[in-house]
């Protein structure tokens, strides 16, 4: 079988520490789906998300002893509404995100804001108006015209 090659099916955070990212993701409504020694894993729609400990992460991609950070990329989630954005960015800061830009309008018509989370991997929560999401908050790209 040929699988597409556009498309992601696992997307793993190096952690500082597992545990405090867990409550982390509790706290926004995030449950744990499986789980590995010194791994948790969450089921998204079609994908899951992973978080594992820095060190075991450096030493599984063969590069113990590693200083592993931050990268420049952004996670998101799209909300079908403004409100939606504002209540699940509160959310996010209740839980103890870091704000790195309150949600706003922004130069290509939608509104967006961004948080870092507990390890300072940076999260986007938007609203897009030419994006229309489906019911169970997927998103596919319109046909272009």
């Amino acid at each position: 079988m040929s699988l597409p090659c556009q498309r992601v099916s696992l997307i793993t955070l190096g952690v500082a520490d597992l545990d405090r990212a867990r409550r982390f993701y509790a706290q926004l409504g995030w449950k744990v789906a499986g789980e590995s020694e010194g791994v948790a894993f969450y089921q998204m729609q079609g994908q899951v998300l992973g978080l594992f400990g820095l060190a075991d992460l450096a030493k599984d991609q063969g590069r113990e002893g590693a200083a592993l950070g931050t990268g420049a990329m952004t996670l998101a989630q799209n909300f079908a509404t403004r409100e939606d954005v504002d209540a699940a960015f509160a959310k996010a800061l209740a839980a103890g995100a870091k704000e790195l830009k309150a949600p706003e309008a922004v130069f290509w018509g939608g509104y967006s804001g961004y948080y870092a989370d507990s390890d300072g991997h940076v999260w986007e929560l938007a609203h897009n108006p030419f994006w229309p999401l489906a019911e169970d908050g997927s998103l596919t790209l319109p046909e272009a015209t």
